[in-house]
């Protein structure tokens, strides 16, 4: 059985990663950065915050909803002992050597600027997302190879058809809504080892394969209806900072996160599916890039908060660096020394995954 490969989702992967990435650099200039455990700028740029709470209530919802729909794909072409064989060398294994040989290295960096004891115990730190994925994986695998052997049966059937309705998708929200009302997180937006963060992540994850397995009815309508989805998102963003000065109630912030989700789906349907050399090499480099990026960020921090630079300067300079200090460990180390390459999440073999790569980016020009 063979898919078309979904160029779109590949786009939108790549750029959340990078959102992500700008995100926790602007961390580092909020007054609360070393609650989270960064390294706090003394010069601030709270304005800056405006905009990333755009961001805040989708980002990370979105990844696990395009996590959930990697796995539909996945299974097409794979039995589930594959599948869990699979997702133990490209998640748990790069999740467990993450823990014991990257995160220690910006907590300790993080101590021996504020001259603190060092000292690690295992932690996941910002890598506590692949967890939660892996775990979600062994969670879902029976039932979603149970909905693979049903997909010409009746729930497939009725569900292709609710998602043919532009409330079909929006109708998900309420599963979002009631995770709030149930779990009652203290902050919507803290997402990272907590019960809120689990459970969300759960239902994103499980969502996204159910919006893929649908079929191409969903995928018309969040292309047909893009434009009122974004429309909602603004107006439910715009209503969150004016009325409610960004601390609007969870059970909105709910909604709010799935129109955003959806417009951005229908969006970058409309205008990402399309293969290229560069989506190729950003597809493989975005996930080593989420592993590595906090190193980054701390030693940018580290050498560029001390200059007597402007604070918008000192901006600039460490999302430069950290982009330049990610390019050059991916391309140099990570990319091409094979036994890097699996505890990145990537294959063994670089010159073969360096030719399938182009040669797939290559014959779908035609399409």
């Amino acid at each position: 059985m063979t898919t078309q490969r979904r160029y779109d989702i590949d786009w939108l992967r790549v750029i959340a990663i990078a959102l992500l990435l700008i995100y926790h650099i602007a961390i580092v200039f909020q007054p609360w950065a070393m609650f989270l455990g960064f390294i706090k700028s003394n010069e601030l740029m709270e304005g800056l915050w405006k905009p990333m709470s755009l961001l805040n209530v989708w980002r990370i919802p979105f990844l696990f909803y395009v996590s959930g729909m990697g796995v539909y794909f996945a299974i097409r072409k794979r039995n589930w002992k594959q599948l869990l064989m699979e997702r133990s060398k490209r998640i748990l294994l790069p999740f467990l050597f993450g823990m014991v040989a990257i995160v220690p290295l910006h907590f300790l960096i993080f101590q021996a600027y504020y001259h603190l004891p060092l000292g690690y115990v295992p932690h996941p730190a910002h890598l506590w997302f692949l967890g939660n994925i892996f775990a979600y994986v062994l969670l879902l695998t029976p039932l979603f190879f149970f909905l693979k052997k049903s997909e010409r049966g009746r729930f497939k059937r009725k569900l292709e058809a609710f998602m043919g309705n532009p409330f079909g998708p929006l109708s998900l929200s309420l599963l979002f809504v009631l995770e709030v009302l149930l779990v009652k997180p203290q902050v919507f937006e803290m997402y990272a080892l907590t019960w809120h963060g689990f459970f969300l992540g759960l239902l994103a994850f499980f969502c996204g394969f159910l919006l893929v397995y649908s079929g191409k009815a969903f995928w018309e309508t969040i292309l047909k209806w893009r434009w009122a989805y974004l429309a909602l998102a603004l107006g439910f963003y715009l209503t969150r900072l004016l009325v409610f000065d960004l601390a609007a109630p969870g059970y909105l912030l709910a909604i709010e996160s799935n129109t955003w989700i959806f417009a951005i789906f229908g969006f970058g349907y409309k205008y990402l599916n399309k293969p290229s050399v560069l989506l190729s090499y950003l597809s493989q480099a975005a996930y080593p890039v989420y592993i590595i990026h906090m190193v980054a960020l701390h030693a940018a921090a580290w050498v560029i908060l001390p200059l007597n630079l402007p604070v918008l300067l000192k901006f600039i300079g460490i999302v430069g660096f950290t982009a330049g200090f990610c390019f050059v460990v991916f391309e140099f180390l990570i990319r091409r020394i094979p036994f890097l390459r699996p505890l990145f999440g990537l294959s063994w073999d670089f010159k073969k995954a360096a030719t399938k790569s182009i040669s797939v980016s290559a014959s779908t020009q035609k399409i």
